[in-house]
């Protein structure tokens, strides 16, 4: 079982930047790839960015490649996500998952998903 908060939402001005964290509960934290998506209102769930188990591997989404970087501290049992570059469509819930893999969560696969923190980009 792995348990996933999210932290470090808020409102920024478009150009600025947050870095979103999220710990994990749980002895298994390193076994899993983990990833962030993001939701809209009126919009479906969108795939952000995913990091492998190990650290070794990312993925992202075109939209913020480049803008945004994964990382992992298996220490700390934490993943972070930094936006840079934000522009009001990044406005969104953004959500913490863990995964089999990341080519799992690159599908949407998610084993556990965090509640959510919200990002408000505005102009």
């Amino acid at each position: 079982q792995v348990q996933l908060v999210e932290s470090g939402g808020g409102l920024v001005q478009a150009g600025g930047s947050l870095r979103l964290s999220c710990a994990a509960s749980g002895r298994t934290f390193s076994y899993y790839a983990m990833g962030w998506f993001r939701q809209a209102p009126g919009k479906e769930r969108e795939f952000v960015a995913s990091i492998s188990s190990n650290g070794g591997g990312t993925h992202y989404a075109d939209s913020v490649k480049g803008r945004f970087t994964i990382s992992r501290d298996s220490a700390k049992n934490t993943v972070y996500l930094q936006m840079n570059s934000l522009e009001p469509e990044d406005t969104a819930v953004y959500y913490c998952a863990a995964g089999y893999t990341t080519a799992a969560l690159g599908r949407g696969t998610v084993n556990y998903r965090g509640q959510g923190t919200q990002v408000t980009v505005s102009l």
